[in-house]
This record gives C-alpha cells, sequence and structure tokens, in this order.
C-alpha cells in the first residue's frame, strides 16, 4: 500500500527539493540534528525511512512559511501531489518574556544569536519559563498530510521534517518564527532589555575634559612628512584576538544559492580559521595567543 509501505515507487520530480545529506544522518549542526531528533521520536521506523528517502530523491516540491508554521508538496505515487502542514504551538506572550528575560542575562546568548548561531544551552532558557523550543509531544508539533495513509505523521510529513532540518542549519530563527517570535521581535528585546540593565551614563560633571584642541600646519608644508610615522602612533593600540562565535559573517549568510558546490561554507569556514590562526601567529609568536588583559 503506497500509503505507508515501500509500495508503489513515487513519481519522479524534476526541480524538486533534494536534501543535501547522501547517506547517514541530516543537519550540520546541533540544533538541526535536535530537531529530528524529536521528530523521529514521534514517527514510526518504516515512515522515517521512507521519508529519508523522499526527502533524498527531491519528493518534497515546495515548501512555505507562513505566520502559521510550514506548508509543503510532497510528490507520491499519485499524480497530484499531496499537502503537508506543520506547525509547532506558539508560545504565550508571557512564556516568551520568562524565556526573553533568561536569554538577556547571558551576554553569550545575544552574541550567538545575532551571529546566526543557537545557543548551545538554549533549551535551558526555555525550560525555565515551563516550556520547551523543540517538540516534545504530539501537542508540541501539528502535522497534517493529504495522502491516505491514517497514520500522523506519515512519510510525506517526514520528508518534509528531514528539509526542514536543513533549513534550520541556514536559518536557526526558523524554529523562533514557528514558535511565535521572529528574529527582529528577538533581538529587539533582548537588546531592550540587556540596555536597561547596563549602567547610567557619565554625567557632564563626570566626563574628563577633552583634549587640547592641535595646531596643524597647512598641508603644503607637510608634504615632506607624508611618508613619516606621526607621534601620537604610540597612543593607538589594538588587540588581535579570535572572534568570539567562529565565523560570525558566513554563518549568518549561510550557503550561497549561486554556485552548485553546496560544501563552499564549509572550505570558506577552512580558509577564515587558517587566517585567523596566521594572524595571532603573527601578533604573539608561538604562543599564538593574546596576552591576558591587565586588571
Amino acid at each position: 500500500m503506497e500509503g505507508w509501505g515501500w509500495g508503489l515507487s513515487p513519481r519522479k520530480v524534476r526541480g524538486g527539493i533534494r536534501a543535501h545529506s547522501v547517506r547517514g544522518s541530516f543537519g550540520k549542526n546541533w540544533w538541526a540534528r535536535r530537531w529530528i531528533a524529536a521528530m523521529e521520536n514521534l514517527v514510526s521506523a518504516p515512515r522515517l525511512a521512507r521519508g529519508k528517502y523522499y526527502a533524498r530523491q527531491g519528493q518534497v516540491i515546495s515548501i512555505d512559511e507562513d505566520k502559521e508554521g510550514i506548508t509543503a508538496r510532497v510528490q507520491g505515487s499519485r499524480p497530484k501531489p499531496y499537502r503537508v502542514t506543520i506547525r509547532l504551538t506558539h508560545l504565550t506572550n508571557a512564556q516568551w518574556s520568562k524565556v526573553l528575560n533568561v536569554l538577556a542575562d547571558q551576554a553569550i546568548f545575544a552574541a550567538q544569536l545575532l551571529a546566526g548561531e543557537m545557543p548551545a544551552n538554549i533549551e535551558e532558557a526555555f525550560a525555565s519559563a515551563g516550556v520547551s523550543l523543540f517538540p516534545q509531544t504530539h501537542h508540541d508539533l501539528i502535522t497534517t498530510c493529504s495522502c491516505p495513509d491514517k497514520a500522523n505523521p506519515c512519510k510525506h510529513i517526514a520528508a518534509v521534517h528531514y528539509i526542514l532540518g536543513e533549513r534550520f542549519d541556514e536559518d536557526p530563527f526558523l524554529l523562533f518564527r514557528m514558535r511565535g517570535r521572529s528574529q527582529e521581535q528577538i533581538l529587539a528585546s533582548l537588546r531592550a532589555r540587556r540596555s536597561n540593565g547596563e549602567p547610567p551614563t557619565l554625567q557632564v560633571d563626570d566626563q574628563p575634559p577633552p583634549r587640547p584642541k592641535e595646531e596643524h600646519s597647512p598641508l603644503e608644508e607637510q608634504i615632506e612628512h607624508f611618508w613619516q610615522i606621526g607621534e601620537h602612533i604610540r597612543d593607538f593600540s589594538v588587540q588581535v584576538r579570535a572572534p568570539e562565535i567562529p565565523q560570525p559573517l558566513l554563518k549568518r549568510l549561510g550557503e550561497p544559492d549561486f554556485v552548485s558546490d553546496l560544501t563552499l561554507q564549509s572550505q570558506l569556514e577552512d580558509v577564515y580559521n587558517a587566517i585567523t590562526q596566521f594572524a595571532l601567529l603573527m601578533a604573539y609568536g608561538d604562543a599564538a595567543a593574546p596576552p591576558p588583559e591587565e586588571d
């Protein structure tokens, strides 16, 4: 029976969304794998296997996001593609407020989210509000499919889940949007909460006196000294350090859609790592690390 078993082969799709994963596991980052693991706990093994096959064969024709969640079309063995919907229960405003308060207490959370990376212990922030970021039960995950299979989730839903897992690699905020908050809303809330906790700005009387205005000779008189280092270079200092979040810009941009090589981002990450290590080596020699900051 095509509804759940291996049965008839699906109709081939031209231009379908084919999974990056050819074999083995799906998802590069922990949050993508966590999403897939949550789904696999809710789907039977035969349907999971068939869902992987569909995802890798490109049977998912389209995936669209709206304010309610995800709507997709999956081609099976019948002429008309099946319609799949995936929804996560939205958190209430009160629940989001508790989560954001916890996130705002840790500067690293905001830094990682701004870099397009999901903090490793972010689930603790959601747990403290009595909710889960990832689906844990059928009540968290609301799915439908127009196929004749009475099981829910079915293999078509599983196929969309696997493709979504890979999309979470590129856009972790998709998971937040499915829980009811956009990237802009989350980052704006974090900035507002953190700004309220910062020390007050200096009063006018507390500010340091301005530096005396320097007298500059006309440009014509400075031409012969153009290539010389000015005396104020002694006041200039710089700390060469590796970024707190590795390759933040690359992670925010994700895989480019203008090249066919799906490994370009990982190749560029290797280049960025090599350049970072070379810069540290040039700055600090064999130690390859910045000296400790003075108290």
